[in-house]
């Protein structure tokens, strides 16, 4: 690349740094976008705009397969995470309570797995991987602890609970 300056630079004008440059082609120095409406290239300001215009997509947010696939293929996380949902919700309605919510708790941190391990996991990344791994793993560990948590005859005790809640009430 040449080392003009952007919306100052002429057509025509070269530099020292690139002999083979023809006249007719305009160079930018520094930040450059795309071309604007005469077709020289355009200095952009690195700051925040004052107005957002578009919103970029979350890291991994691409599809999860090739484009020419049907749609539930490219969203398989997902997917995946969602029937999982979806069957211990069933399971929680059909009087299985401790089950469906640990399986609940258990596809969340497996949401988080999928959102760590995988480049693009389509529409599962809503935020940046490490807000979206830190949220579907603390909503997941904090579920699957309350499913074993719960009365009567709880699978999992914690000693220090059971004394926190006298002393508070």
């Amino acid at each position: 690349m040449s080392e003009t300056t952007g919306p100052e630079a002429e057509p025509g004008s070269t530099s020292d740094t690139d002999p083979g440059a023809t006249e007719d082609v305009p160079r930018a120095k520094g930040a450059v976008s795309a071309p604007g409406p005469d077709g020289r290239p355009r200095k952009v300001s690195r700051r925040f705009p004052l107005f957002t215009r578009d919103t970029a997509r979350p890291e991994g947010g691409g599809r999860a397969a090739a484009g020419d696939a049907p749609a539930p293929a490219r969203q398989w996380p997902l997917l995946s995470v969602v029937s999982l949902v979806g069957l211990g919700l069933l399971l929680t309605a059909f009087d299985v309570f401790r089950v469906g919510t640990l399986l609940i708790g258990i596809a969340l941190i497996g949401g988080a797995a999928l959102r760590w391990a995988l480049p693009d996991v389509g529409m599962l990344a809503v935020r940046s991987r490490f807000t979206d791994m830190v949220t579907y793993g603390v909503l997941g560990v904090a579920i699957a602890l309350l499913a074993m948590m719960a009365q009567p005859s709880p699978w999992l005790v914690i000693p220090f609970l059971d004394d926190t809640l006298h002393y508070t009430i």
